[in-house]
């Protein structure tokens, strides 16, 4: 029976981040509200909701690790969680953010490559034995949290009308073109380090303490905008270490 009992654990923290994933796609629908929850506006709330999504998935595996509770059943379910969480919800989130900011439907649509990249990117991860202890393409919770950092730039970015406002002409284009750029990100070739710990020895994580501090500092400068920045960092430094590689 208690066995039982722990080998459930990381499955209930896996749900844990697919509740959180859920019910940030319904808070999507609602971002234009100023005092949705406790004193959050929709779109914080929404920020929070994959925050939350984002530390049960990191608390998952390193439950089953820990706990040597690993199934065939918890890899899969991590995989819808996280298309829920990281995919579907980023994607309403930016759907509804652009309507609201009145951009034309076409550009709203292109938020649909995100799950839809999304679920290719995790569909390939799970058969591909390649991606043990790295990654090739972003990770889905990278994109995802490209696009918290972004949306909060875009609201800042935006031109006030109203309640809420309406998106510039270069902003429109720049994020006409991210849409798809970021979607293509997650199932490319480029291989990628992954950010998850296995121990805290310093040696074999200074790149991931290096992205550690330098999104701590982002954010600190330039708040929930930092965050975007901080995954383009991750890129690059991807991409620095291939070329490097390569040669």
């Amino acid at each position: 029976m208690i066995k039982r009992i722990i080998s459930s654990i990381p499955n209930t923290i896996t749900c844990c981040n697919l509740l959180s994933g859920a019910l940030a796609c319904i808070v999507s629908f609602h971002q234009a509200e100023s005092n949705l929850l406790w004193g959050l506006s929709g779109l914080q709330l929404f920020w929070l909701l994959i925050a939350c999504a984002t530390v049960f998935d990191f608390c998952d595996g390193l439950a089953a690790r820990t706990l040597h509770a690993y199934s065939a059943i918890g890899k899969e379910l991590d995989s819808l969680a996280d298309l829920i969480s990281f995919g579907l919800a980023p994607g309403l989130m930016m759907y509804n953010l652009l309507d609201l900011l009145q951009a034309p439907l076409g550009v709203c649509l292109l938020s649909l490559s995100l799950p839809v990249f999304g679920a290719l990117r995790l569909a390939a991860f799970n058969v591909d034995t390649r991606q043990t202890v790295s990654f090739i393409g972003l990770p889905i919770p990278s994109n995802a949290i490209f696009w918290i950092g972004y949306s909060a730039w875009l609201v800042g970015a935006a031109s006030p009308i109203g309640s809420t406002g309406v998106i510039d002409g270069w902003v429109l284009w720049l994020t006409a073109v991210l849409l798809p750029v970021m979607a293509l990100m997650m199932v490319c070739d480029l291989p990628m380090f992954s950010l998850k710990f296995k121990n805290l020895k310093f040696n074999e994580n200074k790149k991931r303490y290096a992205i550690i501090i330098a999104t701590v500092l982002l954010i600190a400068v330039f708040g929930v905008e930092g965050l975007s920045l901080a995954i383009m960092l991750y890129i690059i430094m991807s991409m620095i270490e291939h070329v490097l590689h390569v040669r």
